[in-house]
């Protein structure tokens, strides 16, 4: 109501939700419409039998070939076939409906399972913990021929934080979602070290990635469930931990049942930088061995972003970090920074090597190091 309200739309909207209404009364008078004919069709067939059977069975006992008895035993016995006939009119409505749902049920049973049964996964991961994509070239379902990503070369060490930077829609995102395994690559490979990640277990796999998107999910339960998601009785310590890092310890005294404050579905009653701390602290807890941050401090103020940062840092060492942000705050200490533009790696290197360059890196942030062109 309120984006309606700012952009003077209620006009538009009303019809829109009264097209909408129109719509389903239509279909509701179809419905009742064809309910009708079926019922008056098994009302014809039935009558229609009823006075046929009467005919042929008065004429047989006018004609001596019936007697009158008989024909109350043919008329008894036809009488009981009314029920039937309408309750086969029921079963066939009914009949109607299931088929239908059972069509939608289908679309969502015919989906590929992740780990089809008969097929094996690994449930552990090489000695080597370097992520690399070779040649990897991808393409959304429906988008068209024109590729996100083209050709991309990349190697993620392990245990250093890589920072992927550029302009929006450059595939940065995407390549997060490639590496999550929520989409496969139309060319190319990822490796985790010699091993293909599609030989990697996908619950194994992403159950060792802490993972924070733009549009991370927020459940309509209390805070302790919303970080600790995975578990049914949550690790106090790692708790405690994931709190401090994420900075929400203030946010949550405030609150008049603490941790087991509920909050709504998609975060209702909360600020959008509250609902990324508490992404960020559900990433902690999870102890990952893999982290994947895209624009996770973006809604934060400076301060709240600083003592985050400084806290991640400590959090970071020894884990391998994949940060897409465009806050320099965010990417500036990286070890590797990644530069896209159009789907292709521009750039890379350390904060000073690309400034130095003055290049797209440069460009991109220019006005947050209040350089000139």
């Amino acid at each position: 109501m309120q984006e309606i309200k700012l952009n003077n739309c209620e006009r538009q909207k009303r019809w829109a939700w009264e097209s909408i209404q129109a719509g389903l009364f239509r279909f509701n008078v179809k419905n009742l419409a064809l309910g009708q004919y079926q019922q008056a069709g098994t009302f014809f067939i039935n009558e229609s039998k009823n006075v046929l059977i009467t005919f042929l069975v008065a004429k047989s006992v006018i004609d001596g070939q019936m007697t009158l008895g008989a024909m109350m035993a043919v008329q008894y016995i036809i009488g009981q076939l009314n029920s039937p006939i309408e309750q086969m009119l029921n079963f066939i409505q009914q009949l109607q409906d299931a088929k239908i749902s059972l069509e939608r049920l289908n679309e969502i049973r015919d989906i590929t399972n992740e780990e089809p049964e008969g097929k094996s996964f690994m449930s552990e991961l090489p000695i080597g913990k370097d992520i690399t994509l070779n040649d990897l070239s991808f393409t959304y379902p429906g988008a068209g021929n024109d590729p996100v990503l083209s050709n991309i070369n990349l190697t993620i060490p392990e245990g250093k934080t890589t920072a992927i930077v550029g302009m929006s829609g450059s595939g940065k995102t995407t390549i997060l979602k490639l590496l999550l395994r929520f989409y496969e690559p139309q060319y190319g490979d990822i490796k985790v070290d010699h091993t293909y990640l599609s030989q990697i277990s996908f619950r194994f796999w992403r159950g060792i990635c802490g993972v924070v998107m733009q549009d991370g999910f927020i459940f309509s339960d209390n805070i302790v469930r919303n970080i600790a998601v995975g578990d049914e009785y949550p690790d106090q310590e790692k708790l405690k931990k994931a709190i401090h890092v994420a900075n929400i310890t203030d946010f949550i005294r405030s609150l008049p049942l603490g941790l087991n404050t509920r909050i709504g579905a998609e975060g209702n009653g909360i600020s959008q930088g509250q609902r990324q701390r508490i992404l960020i602290a559900r990433a902690v807890y999870k102890n990952p061995e893999y982290i994947f941050f895209d624009e996770a401090t973006n809604a934060l103020d400076a301060i709240n972003e600083k003592v985050i940062m400084e806290n991640l840092e400590a959090f970071f060492k020894g884990r391998t970090v994949v940060i897409v942000a465009h806050r320099l705050s965010t990417v500036k200490n990286a070890d590797n920074i990644i530069v896209m533009k159009n789907g292709i790696i521009t750039e890379q290197g350390t904060h000073a090597e690309l400034t130095s360059k003055r290049g797209d890196y440069f460009e991109l942030v220019k006005n947050q190091l209040e350089l000139g062109a």
